[in-house]
């Protein structure tokens, strides 16, 4: 608890999970409007979903979150994708006579569609809610000490995890979300952002955990078509390539995401796992920060700084898409 800066409440505004088996394909029909995502995309991605019983963990996690929370505040919660939808939430703050919220977003990175999409989300739930509160996002938060210290404590579990043998060479892959080659170029005020951070990030757990192990940063679901450039490598690719060189042992670090969701559990644990014992590689995968003491309490430490100042307009901008055939 402390200074809350002039905020009359705290809105946390999240991505959006399904959280039964007849909310997976409306939701994921939110998620691509207006992307020309082949229907047969959306059909295999919707059988991950199916597998897990047509749940995300994403929801209860921002659930948990906010239950954990030791805030001065009321506490609101908002999606992207899925309810509770973030117009709907700001209606009710409106009814409820806030007046400035502070936002935070549970994505740490300068990207689109890490920042300047939920910029535009607040914005046009605002201008859909007529006397809508002010609603001012709090800063990115990659670098933050308890973020780094919440993933460091979750990667040296994971290592803890590993056969006594395996533990000492283990290599620390760190994943985050695949986006076009074009978005990374123009992420952040100067561009390239992204991977800068998340970089600096791997870095300072690494270094919090063993600084002289090796460690790499790669990239997982990718969902783009084959001739739109994406950052690479892949992490199952990556995994073959270490093997290749005679790496055995790794640990999996979701290093760009704050809380699981399916693209946490399926490309990780399904997907990366598969291909670590098709290999015969001992691998284990730290948790996100989800409710980690210090990631909680970073949220307080956040509003209690002074407001951030707003990004510039040219920061970050929406990717081009392709045109749709007539």
């Amino acid at each position: 608890m402390g200074s809350t800066n002039g905020y009359d409440a705290l809105l946390v505004v999240s991505f959006g999970g399904p959280e039964k088996p007849e909310d997976v394909m409306p939701f994921l029909e939110n998620v691509v409007r207006g992307r020309g995502v082949p229907r047969e995309r959306l059909l295999e991605v919707e059988a991950h979903y199916q597998g897990f019983g047509g749940v995300s963990p994403i929801n209860q996690q921002c659930r948990d979150l906010i239950a954990a929370l030791d805030v001065d505040l009321p506490v609101y919660w908002g999606n992207r994708n899925w309810h509770p939808f973030l117009e709907d939430t700001v209606r009710r703050m409106k009814e409820d006579g806030v007046r400035k919220a502070a936002a935070f977003v549970t994505a740490a990175y300068s990207s689109y569609s890490s920042c300047r999409q939920y910029l535009d989300d607040i914005a046009r739930a605002r201008a859909a809610v007529p006397g809508a509160p002010e609603i001012v996002k709090l800063r990115h938060y990659y670098d933050h000490p308890g973020f780094i210290a919440a993933m460091a404590d979750h990667t040296r579990e994971a290592l803890g995890r590993l056969p006594a043998d395996a533990r000492e060479q283990a290599r620390l892959v760190f994943t985050a979300h695949s986006i076009p080659v074009s978005m990374a170029r123009t992420a952040g005020p100067a561009g390239g952002a992204y991977e800068a951070q998340l970089r600096r990030a791997a870095e300072l757990v690494t270094g919090h955990v063993d600084e002289g192990r090796a460690w790499d940063l790669v990239w997982q679901s990718r969902s783009g078509p084959p001739q739109v450039p994406w950052l690479e490598p892949d992490v199952c690719d990556h995994l073959e390539a270490l093997h290749a060189e005679g790496v055995r042992s790794a640990v999996l670090v979701p290093i760009g995401f704050v809380s699981d969701h399916m693209e946490v559990v399926y490309d990780l644990d399904v997907e990366a796992a598969a291909t670590a014992e098709k290999l015969g590689m001992a691998l284990t995968r730290a948790s996100t920060a989800g409710t980690h003491p210090r990631f909680v309490s970073m949220v307080a430490e956040l509003l209690a700084e002074p407001e951030p100042a707003a990004c510039p307009a040219t920061c970050c901008p929406a990717p081009v898409r392709p045109a749709r055939p007539a």
